[in-house]
């Protein structure tokens, strides 16, 4: 049953019902017995009474619900994380608060809270947040008695970090008990990468609701409440008409009048036009004249430092006696410029940036620069006081360079590229001296891998070309510069890259990363330049390797992995996989979360074991892959890749459901980092494949043109053979023409060495598709496919290779070679081409029992078409 509120306390809002009904239908919805959070997003310009509205907001919530609210600052908008340790601050002070509240999440959301140091190297931006995400669910599982409320004010002023968390928050809100109410001003009041944040918070709320200007009416009903019943209603409309209906500048135009009183005979618009200019932009600064200096050195140092700031540190900023400090703070208060208390709190956030704004320029910065210095000195540590150092003027002051680097890998560690990335451009700014500008670009350039390669790139080329780099940071910075080449989808340039510099680097560990990482993009190109020279080098290298240290575990790696394409006889590929692996586990050094030598190499492993018919080692592998992602908080690009590879695994099964809910899983979180991305690409693939194999054709189609699949395919190696899927996604749409130009295209793997009949299955669709037009090049296909798969010798490459010789065979031999490729599948652990080849061979030998056998393989799968196609014939 729903009871009917309580009034809200105190005198009601004026025009403001329907925008406390809003809250009054949130609230109540989450204290439903069953409660239903949600997003309550209020907006408006400034002035306009979203405080006002909030307090009231938190009043009546409180009565049933526990409240955390905070009020963004622009003075912390530089502080990652500021908003988000402001609105738990009471949760995490309570008794046993911390680790109640962060459980499993303390090491990724620790640091960024605020509650330990950070670590010493960079955390994942999408694995913080993430962690924030499951910390407010905790948060709200705590209260179950009385339901939480969180409550942000002016959230344009909230940093970049906690709006990111905020946003990721907002989608899952509706299945915690859990209300945000989140007030802000139209979005270009913000900054600009805090803009996409309040867009996806407005998108995602259940009500969003735009607070507009009092009436003329209300004007002049406040104005008599005030003022007194005597008053005559002209003063209001003319109140109205100066203020346009703005709630805080009619407020104070009233507390001014009740005060000074206008004098009989006044030119009652022209004063009331006077007075309102006092309200508004520099005049309201203006009255901090008449206070006195002690007063006005006060209020600006308190602009600089911001809200929440003690009292005492501005007035040590200020230069002020404690003395001098209570007196002036007395003024400002009674000026209602400051609250009064011990810490920093204006009145009202535009008289915060009008004093701001009236700090004359060369004190501001030296205001700036003691504020960074004694927030410092208090033991804050150089984040904090990072935000004060990017407004000094520049200075070739090598202090401040050596506190920005420092505070950069600070928000590196709690997962704030953005912010690490800012006070290394200001560190650029100043300059730093000549031999550390190398350093500060390469630092620039690991810190914009997160969010921008093309940033990266810029930055490690110009690292590279200045001296002071060591061998171990020059190969680094080239080993990062080919990640963001890759990335950016230029192959060809990330390997030259590395080859360039490992024929200038001095023999030893370095040269042997950056020479193998040649080999690696090398074989990651779809197009190389000459794919069996490479080969044969690799080759020569690596097969008297037997796997002492991580350079020759990461050569035997992708010594295993171009065998795999090539089509090499899979117990040698294994051979390799076992050198270069430790008891079928990573190395050491090269395993998922280790950044020396990245993530590609245990992938490489994992998919050769894939293609090889070696399941049980690649799903322990990416099963590991999946633990240790979400161990260390990599929740982004390198967790989506595991997840991928894992449906690749489960496709290779034949789980084909099971396949197509994780792919879907991948494709998830992978666009939830960007768009374009090499594992995007090769989720896409595999996830067409997959819904080929269930027979789900229209929905492969609509997947294929959504995500753009298709040519032009990128220099970048798509996991699987990109050109053979979509050639069988054409051939099963009934577009046969366009589907051999297509199958036709992707022979021209074969010409750069790679035969794998399974990672490339072209030549199997091609026959089928030549099967009528030209049967001698079908036959010639067969043969051609045989001989492979003769020599990759899986017992999957031999079923497929049988089966498709027996689509083409007469009739009186094609039992026969369909009963062969069941006795190989039934060793493999493709289960769908085993349910496949035994609905051909019931087919062809017209036996019910293996029709029977098929059907319900082919139904464990998922392979839905396929069984239809079983139960057709048994009928």
């Amino acid at each position: 049953m729903t009871t009917t509120p309580p009034p809200w306390p105190g005198d009601p809002l004026l025009e403001r019902d329907l925008e406390l009904a809003a809250a009054d239908r949130a609230v109540d919805a989450l204290c439903r017995a069953r409660p239903e959070g949600g997003l309550l997003v209020y907006s408006g310009a400034a002035g306009i009474g979203k405080t006002s509205v909030l307090a009231a907001v938190r009043a009546r919530a409180a009565e049933r619900c526990a409240v955390r609210s905070a009020r963004a600052d622009p003075a912390t908008t530089a502080v990652p994380f500021h908003t988000a340790r402001a609105l738990f601050a009471s949760d995490l002070a309570a008794p046993g608060g911390r680790a109640d509240l962060l459980g499993p999440h303390r090491a990724l959301a620790g640091p960024a809270l605020g509650l330990n140091a950070p670590g010493s190297t960079p955390a994942d931006p999408r694995g913080v947040q993430d962690a924030l995400v499951e910390v407010a669910a905790r948060a709200a599982r705590r209260h179950r008695d009385r339901p939480l409320v969180l409550v942000l004010d002016d959230a344009h002023w909230a940093d970049g970090e906690s709006l990111g968390w905020l946003s990721a928050l907002a989608p899952g809100l509706a299945r915690l008990p859990l209300l945000l109410v989140v007030a802000h001003r139209p979005a270009e009041h913000a900054a600009e990468e805090s803009r996409p944040h309040l867009g996806t918070l407005g998108t995602a709320a259940r009500q969003r609701v735009t607070l507009r200007a009092l009436t003329p009416e209300a004007a002049t009903h406040l104005t008599g409440r005030t003022l007194g019943t005597g008053v005559p209603d002209t003063l209001g409309r003319e109140l109205w008409t100066a203020t346009g209906g703005n709630p805080y500048e009619l407020v104070e135009l009233l507390t001014h009048l009740s005060e000074h009183p206008l004098a009989p005979g006044t030119d009652q618009p022209a004063a009331v036009r006077e007075l309102a200019a006092t309200v508004r932009g520099p005049r309201l600064a203006d009255r901090l004249g008449a206070l006195g200096p002690d007063a006005a050195r006060l209020a600006w140092a308190a602009a600089v430092l911001g809200a929440g700031v003690p009292l005492r540190l501005a007035g040590s900023l200020a230069g002020l006696s404690a003395a001098r400090r209570a007196g002036a703070a007395a003024d400002l208060s009674a000026a209602r410029v400051l609250r009064p208390g011990d810490t920093v709190d204006f009145t009202h956030p535009l008289v915060a940036q009008a004093v701001y704004d009236a700090v004359p320029g060369p004190l501001r910065t030296a205001f700036h620069s003691r504020a960074a210095w004694l927030l410092t000195a208090e033991g804050t540590g150089p984040a904090a006081a990072a935000r004060h150092l990017l407004e000094v003027h520049p200075g070739e002051n090598s202090a401040l360079v050596e506190q920005l680097r420092r505070a950069a890998r600070d928000h590196l560690a709690v997962g704030a590229p953005d912010a690490a990335r800012r006070c290394l451009e200001r560190a650029l700014r100043e300059p730093p001296e000549h031999h550390l500008r190398a350093l500060v670009h390469h630092e620039l350039g690991r810190a914009a891998l997160f969010t921008s390669p093309a940033d990266t790139v810029r930055h490690l080329r110009t690292a590279l070309e200045l001296p002071g780099l060591d061998d171990t940071l020059r190969a680094d910075a080239t080993f990062r510069l080919a990640q963001a080449l890759a990335r950016n989808q230029q192959m060809r340039e990330a390997s030259l890259s590395v080859a360039f510099a490992a024929a200038t680097t001095d023999p030893g560990p370095e040269r042997a990363r950056l020479r193998t990482a040649h080999f690696m993009y090398d074989a990651f190109r779809a197009t190389e330049d000459d794919g069996p020279g490479r080969s044969r080098r690799l080759a020569e290298l690596a097969d008297p390797l037997t796997g002492e240290d991580n350079a020759e575990r990461a050569l035997l790696t992708l010594r295993a992995f171009d065998g795999m394409l090539r089509g090499e006889n899979h117990t040698v590929v294994a051979e390799f996989c076992a050198r270069a692996l430790i008891d079928g586990r990573p190395a050491p050094g090269l395993g998922w979360t280790d950044t020396t030598w990245g993530f590609a190499y245990p992938c490489l492993a994992g998919v050769t074991y894939t293609w090889i018919d070696e399941l049980d080692h690649a799903e322990q592998l990416f099963g590991e892959a999946v633990r240790a992602c979400e161990s260390s908080g990599w929740s982004g690009g390198h967790l989506a890749f595991a997840h991928m590879l894992t449906g690749a695994v489960l496709r290779r099964r034949g789980r084909l459901a099971e396949a197509e809910t994780r792919l879907g899983e991948a494709l998830r979180l992978a666009d939830s980092i960007g768009t374009g991305l090499p594992v995007h690409r090769g989720t896409v693939c595999l996830l067409v494949d997959t819904l080929l194999a269930r027979g789900r054709t229209a929905e492969a189609h609509r997947l294929a043109l959504a995500r753009g699949f298709g040519p032009p395919y990128p220099d970048a190696m798509i996991l699987p053979d990109a050109p053979s899927v979509r050639g069988r996604l054409l051939l099963a749409l009934g577009r046969t023409d366009e589907a051999v130009a297509e199958l036709e295209a992707a022979s021209a793997a074969a010409g750069r060495g790679r035969h794998n009949p399974v990672w490339a299955p072209w030549p199997r669709d091609l026959a089928a598709a030549l099967a009528d037009r030209d049967p001698e090049r079908a036959h010639a296909l067969t043969r051609r496919l045989r001989v492979d798969a003769e020599r990759f010798g899986t017992p999957t490459a031999l079923g497929m290779a049988l089966g498709c010789e027996a689509a083409l065979a007469p009739a009186e031999a094609a039992a026969a070679l369909h009963a062969r490729a069941v006795a190989h599948l039934e060793e493999s652990p493709a289960q769908d081409e085993l349910a496949r080849a035994r609905i051909a061979l019931g087919l062809a030998a017209a036996d019910r029992d293996q029709l029977h056998r098929g059907l319900r393989l082919a139904r464990l799968c998922g392979a839905d078409a396929l069984a239809e196609q079983a139960r057709a014939a048994l009928a």
